[in-house]
């Protein structure tokens, strides 16, 4: 596929995109343009990220920090937010701190931690010039291997998030379970963050919802989806 033919479909996939994410809005009855999408362009070479900052996105979603930290180096851009989407390690908080505007994933205290020095270090260093924002990744199904903290955990975590001086408290994020209905999976994500939002009321980014349930997200509160499928096609690249 040559550059134009693929400018072409990412343009079409977009506004077909942005179509569905406005018809939930409006299907669930909130506010135009309360929800945005965060392209996940995970896996997908530069060039695609080019062809979508050429169509007017300046927010990406990325899982693997050397691939991330590569496209950030390579696209230079002064005006474009990183956010960070995948399970992160703690051994990676230091060179993610660096380019990430939003980390999605934040499971634990001790990865908590690991990111607030880092951020702080990047702060002092001049690498970066605001806190590092951060959503908590909740566990919808208690399954550790898809990443998540308990919810019963979530209130402690959010109280040290919120006092880390590197750190701004920005929200949730969860990835629905395989195994129960999108719509009380969201529902339940949806109480979890009314609650949140009692002890923390700045916490209003809601990440949830991707390509095949954007909408049941979106009538569950979702502020932010994440969709890369739907965008960008079948992925070039392994993800080995």
């Amino acid at each position: 596929m040559n550059d134009a033919t693929r400018a072409d479909e990412l343009a079409a996939r977009l506004t077909s995109l942005l179509a569905r994410i406005d018809a939930a809005v409006v299907a669930a009855g909130r506010p135009t343009g309360s929800v945005r999408l965060l392209p996940v362009t995970k896996f997908f070479p530069a060039a695609d990220v080019d062809i979508l900052y050429g169509l007017g996105r300046r927010a990406f979603g990325e899982s693997r920090e050397q691939e991330a930290s590569a496209k950030v180096a390579e696209l230079a851009y002064d005006d474009v937010e990183w956010h960070m989407i995948g399970r992160l390690q703690r051994n990676k908080a230091r060179a993610v701190a660096r380019w990430a505007h939003t980390v999605h994933s934040v499971d634990s205290e001790r990865l908590a931690i690991a990111l607030d020095r880092a951020a702080q270090d990047a702060l002092a260093a001049g690498e970066r010039t605001a806190p590092l924002r951060v959503l908590l990744q909740v566990s919808l199904d208690a399954d550790p291997g898809r990443g998540g903290i308990a919810p019963a955990d979530l209130p402690a975590l959010a109280d040290l998030v919120a006092k880390a001086p590197g750190l701004h408290l920005a929200g949730l994020m969860a990835i629905p379970p395989l195994d129960v209905p999108s719509d009380a999976a969201f529902a339940n994500l949806a109480t979890l963050h009314t609650s949140l939002l009692a002890q923390h009321a700045d916490a209003t980014e809601l990440s949830a919802g991707m390509s095949g349930d954007l909408a049941v997200a979106v009538e569950h509160g979702s502020t932010c989806v994440r969709v890369g499928t739907a965008l960008m096609g079948a992925r070039p690249i392994t993800s080995a």
